[in-house]
């Protein structure tokens, strides 16, 4: 799933590409939504929140979250699609652009003013562009009140601080020294991972290629992520994977050193 580096990303660029346009057209092609035409209205700004990606035109915002499959794309007008047209959700026209968003895990449209009901229950956004130290203070204290899950769980809990995915949340935990189990109540300073997650996304947030290590060359850019069975770059011992989860449906991959994670 794209992580809230990934989705800032894709908000930027439509955001440079959009903002202060002039819709000339708008076909949304889900069912719940597809009368819905914004034709004529103006581009206000395309912004990320976390993972969510919020489009304002008009009075109305357009929400979409990529979940696995999702993407926008933007093209000048006559350009070949990268991805198949069945797969597309919703297609937006300017005079110089057209944006496609494929595969959209959520798509709807829904006024402005009542964008909190879409995007209310998350967390501090990691990426948010007015971060504040009461940003920082608001997401330990979720976290630490989160006192019986798994840090995994927790950091992956997007009410608790919005952006990461799955990748940070595994690479984070090697970084700190935790065992993706270890519940919250257990881990010692809550601020430093906090900060830590923070730095890890503003340090990716320009590249296509995320690292965490701080190497850039293929195959050297994950300490633990993906890496079952392979020595651990700080010790050598094999990384061990398992799953973790609140409930069967929300079990994800988990990766770890068991000599540098207690």
């Amino acid at each position: 799933m794209p992580e809230g580096d990934t989705v800032f990303r894709e908000a930027r660029a439509l955001n440079q590409a959009l903002a202060g346009a002039v819709l000339t057209r708008c076909d949304v092609r889900v069912p719940a939504f597809a009368t819905v035409d914004l034709t004529g209205q103006t581009v206000h700004g395309v912004v990320s929140r976390g993972k969510h990606l919020l489009l304002r035109a008009g009075e109305s915002t357009i929400h979409s979250h990529l979940k696995m499959e999702g993407s926008w794309h933007r093209y000048r007008h006559g350009s070949r699609w990268q991805r198949p047209a069945f797969q597309a959700r919703i297609v937006l026209e300017t005079a110089d652009w057209v944006a496609v968003g494929f595969e959209l895990g959520i798509l709807e449209i829904l006024p402005t003013s009542a964008e909190e009901t879409a995007v209310g229950h998350l967390g501090p956004d990691l990426l948010g562009p007015e971060w504040t130290s009461a940003d920082a203070v608001d997401a330990v204290v979720r976290l630490t009140a989160d006192r019986d899950s798994a840090v995994a769980v927790a950091l992956a809990r997007q009410s608790n601080l919005a952006g990461l995915g799955n990748v940070y949340v595994n690479e984070l935990c090697f970084l700190r020294g935790l065992l993706p189990t270890r519940p919250m109540v257990e881990v010692a300073d809550v601020p430093a991972v906090v900060g830590l997650a923070r730095r890890l996304l503003l340090t990716n947030v320009d590249r296509l290629e995320r690292t965490t290590t701080g190497n850039t060359r293929r195959g050297q850019q994950l300490w633990v992520y993906g890496r079952a069975g392979q020595p651990c770059r700080r010790c050598g011992t094999p990384i061990r994977r398992g799953t973790i989860g609140r409930n069967d449906l929300e079990q994800r991959n988990s990766f770890w050193c068991p000599r540098c994670q207690t």
